[in-house]
């Protein structure tokens, strides 16, 4: 032990203590009386003859003296009282320390350090598997090449606890031998705050990229796909799945959704959202009590136990449950796997939570959206089918043109589908061939039956019947322009047509479709005042009118139909 004498302000001399080996005494000597360099040496004059100390009559041993005592007394504060461990090393391992290293690795005195290699302070692998002692002897090789080295190192404490650490080798020179100081810091909490943050950062991530996808999502399933797919894909998570709870006996939680390293482990999960074991799992209790139910680790929560072997089997170490809550019940629950204990923390869970109330308005929102899409479809076949209803009445008041307009909506589809137009315009155009006649219920049953050549004045009052129809549709909301479909279908491009006489392009293609359909079906069907006409003589009537009265591009795709396609009118 050295003890040097100390003077305060007042003069009176204080002893120092210090409680380090004579050879790192040494050490501090030598490092404080050597010039700190080249240039001091040459142009600092010594102490002795430096004129203020001369004045005072102080000898340089004195001077050297004084400045050693207080050197050791700021390497006492830095070594003995610093917060991070500092230990001395040698060939021969350890050969002292400070109380900070006893404290940090939990020694009661310096003798637990003495002679210990630094790798018996480690678990015998290293967090990347790399053998400790092996690489510890790399480090420390790398030290002494370069002067200094700093790294990240897994320690472990006397009692087994496992911490990280920041470590900081330096090279030095004792009694004429190389030694190392080693500084440790504990960074427990450092990682701990890294982790949070790299966990708040993924739940974020995942929460964005979820939200884009309820923006994107036309279906339920293609909903839940995805969210499940994404969490485990920009989450990292090993599995996630969502389940929904059925009204059974067992009260069984089927899963709807599934992503991720499952491995069979559902299909033999059996949970259940009753009071039960298999019940009181995380899955089962968010569906029962709507709470999130966070379970941090697969070895010591009870609850998890009827599915510990099977999930740790598949890496599975903490899960966490996420009820999905509409405003009257829980619709179902989002369960989540990580392949770490403890993943959860609060600022992820925060975020996860906001990820199934997200989902939830989703699931609600499509929901809503499928009913009222259905209540919709519902009323417009009811719409439709109160048109065709009426537009049958009106075949049966003429039973030559019985199935006449059900005839011209086939070849108008066909038509329609040769030129490529989507689906939902052929039914549109179906719908209005089916009905494209309904104004002749203004029409005098004997004018639609006459079995001779109409009259000026009858054949004005048949023409009305295009008015007519449109008058009886034009204030039903269809998805397409039925009325104007049949105000228009008896116009010609060329201007001859009624009942307004437009030309070209003012007349809509639908229109220009269903006036091709009904002309030759007309010609192909026997009328009161008439045979039929038949098919050829039909289309050698479209050849001529093509690109005058009738649409080249219709009339084309009608000729192709009948000649290369060998479509026929179904009875």
């Amino acid at each position: 032990m050295k003890t040097f004498k100390l003077r305060n302000r007042a003069g009176a001399a204080q002893p120092a203590r210090a409680t380090l080996s004579p050879g790192v005494w040494r050490h501090v000597f030598d490092a404080f009386a050597k010039p700190a360099s080249l240039q001091d040496a040459q142009f600092r004059p010594p102490l002795a003859e430096r004129a203020d100390y001369r004045a005072a009559g102080v000898t340089e041993a004195r001077v050297l003296g004084q400045a050693l005592q207080n050197m050791a007394a700021k390497f006492h504060t830095t070594f003995e009282l610093s917060p991070d461990a500092i230990m001395l090393l040698d060939q021969h391992g350890f050969f002292d320390c400070n109380p900070a290293a006893l404290r940090m690795f939990g020694c009661r005195t310096r003798d637990d350090f003495i002679r210990k290699h630094p790798a018996q302070l480690s678990p015998p692998k290293q967090p990347g598997g790399e053998d400790s002692m092996s690489l510890a002897n790399q480090r420390i090789a790398v030290a002494y090449q370069n002067g200094s080295h700093q790294f990240e190192w897994l320690h472990r404490r006397r009692d087994g606890t496992e911490f990280p650490s920041e470590v900081l080798l330096t090279a030095l020179e004792l009694d004429g031998k190389p030694v190392l100081q080693a500084t440790v810091r504990d960074i427990s909490q450092r990682k701990q705050n890294e982790q949070a943050l790299a966990r708040a950062v993924r739940a974020l991530r995942t929460l964005s990229a979820c939200n884009e996808a309820l923006v994107r999502a036309d279906n339920e399933a293609q909903l839940l796909n995805s969210i499940c797919r994404l969490i485990v894909e920009t989450g990292g998570y090993s599995m996630a799945w969502v389940g929904f709870p059925e009204p059974d006996t067992a009260k069984t939680v089927r899963p709807v959704a599934q992503y991720g390293h499952d491995d069979g482990f559902l299909a033999t999960a059996n949970i259940s959202w009753a009071d039960c074991e298999r019940g009181r799992g995380p899955s089962g209790m968010a569906i029962r009590t709507g709470a999130v139910q966070g379970n941090q680790n697969f070895l010591t929560d009870p609850a998890l136990l009827p599915w510990r072997q099977a999930a740790l089997a598949r890496g599975y170490r903490s899960t966490i449950a996420l009820p999905l809550k509409s405003a009257a019940a829980t619709l179902g629950v989002l369960t989540l796997y990580a392949p770490e204990p403890d993943a959860f923390n609060d600022a992820e869970l925060a975020l996860l939570q906001k990820l199934a109330e997200d989902l939830a308005f989703g699931i609600q929102t499509l929901r809503a959206r499928v009913e009222h899409l259905r209540h919709a479809e519902i009323l417009r076949l009811s719409l439709e089918d109160s048109i065709k209803a009426i537009a049958d009445t009106v075949e049966m008041r003429d039973p030559y043109t019985a199935g006449h307009q059900r005839r011209v909506g086939q070849l108008a589809v066909v038509i329609a589908r040769e030129l490529s137009r989507p689906e939902d315009t052929n039914h549109g155009i179906e719908l209005a061939a089916s009905i494209h006649d309904l104004g002749k219920i203004a029409v005098p049953a004997e004018i639609l039956a006459k079995p001779s050549k109409l009259t000026t004045i009858e054949f004005m009052l048949l023409q009305n019947h295009v008015q007519a129809g449109f008058d009886i549709l034009k204030d039903i909301k269809f998805p397409w322009p039925i009325a104007s479909m049949v105000l228009q279908h008896h116009e010609r491009l060329d201007g001859s047509g009624y009942p307004r006489g437009l030309r070209g392009e003012q007349i809509l293609l639908e229109s220009r479709i269903l006036a091709v359909a009904d002309v030759v079906e007309a010609m192909a069907s026997d009328r009161p005042y008439r045979a039929a006409l038949g098919i050829e003589a039909a289309l050698q009537d479209m050849a001529r009118g093509r690109g005058v009265a009738y649409d080249a591009t219709v009339v084309d795709a009608c000729i192709r139909l009948f000649s290369e396609k060998q479509f026929a009118f179904l009875a």
